[in-house]
């Protein structure tokens, strides 16, 4: 549901936040909402992480897809909980090395592309935050869901809830929204330090596991459709040079 131009409300509803990795991840942001209405994004006319020479960058040159079809031993819940931890810990490692750069005053609302994301409490109430205010919530509330035994259960015996299903899509809508903002308003930090190869990895394996166990509706992810069609497309195979004996 659109509110106003360019904006599009998000109204996923998680646990309220407690700040957990705010302290154990990344720094906190100083600035603070100063009233005045925030800036719109101003879009590039040529994005950066669309530009071969960054979309070539990888940490690794196999189908990720190997990586995420089930095999056939592993009960599907067991392997989604796996999966959408270690993409909850990579996320926010990767946010980290750009949080420094993300405050309240170069990031004034949570957005990527043309779309503003909104934070609802578990009361409802809607908040348009910071960007690193929305990425705090976002760690926090996953955080307590992914540590808490009665929903990713660790111990052997111990069932997984009805609902599951449903709050590993939440988590991944969440963390997709993460990324997004990373590769919008911090990519170049990201390519100063050398990581986007890292994160250009990252952004694919989760785009692939994602769409193996239909996780996100293609629209929730449409905004960022041309990095997904230039990462996810195979890359050439390196050439490589051949000795003839003679």
């Amino acid at each position: 549901m659109a509110e106003a131009e360019g904006e599009v409300v998000d109204e996923v509803v998680l646990d309220q936040p407690r700040g957990i990795l705010s302290t154990l991840f990344y720094r906190k942001s100083k600035g603070k909402p100063n009233g005045k209405k925030p800036v719109a994004a101003v879009v590039e006319e040529k994005k950066q992480y669309l530009e071969p020479d960054c979309t070539k960058v990888r940490v690794v040159d196999f189908d990720l897809k190997e990586l995420v079809v089930l095999p056939p031993e592993i009960d599907l819940n067991e392997w989604l909980a796996s999966n959408t931890t270690t993409f909850f810990n990579l996320i926010n490692l990767q946010y980290s090395t750009v949080s420094e750069f993300c405050t309240g005053d170069t990031c004034p609302v949570m957005s990527a592309c043309n779309t503003t994301y909104f934070w609802y409490d578990e009361k409802g109430k809607k908040t348009k935050c910071t960007a690193p205010q929305y990425v705090d919530f976002v760690m926090s509330s996953v955080q307590k869901l992914v540590t808490d035994e009665d929903i990713f259960p660790t111990k052997y015996g111990k069932e997984f809830p009805n609902a599951f299903d449903s709050l590993v899509k939440k988590i991944c809508r969440y963390l997709f929204h993460v990324l997004a903002h990373i590769y919008w308003s911090h990519y170049k930090e990201t390519v100063a330090m050398d990581l986007h190869g890292h994160l250009n990895t990252l952004y694919t394996h989760f785009i692939v596991f994602i769409r193996e166990f239909n996780l996100m509706d293609p629209k929730e992810t449409s905004i960022m459709d041309d990095l997904t069609e230039a990462l996810c497309t195979p890359l050439p195979p390196t050439p490589q040079n051949h000795v003839t004996e003679r």
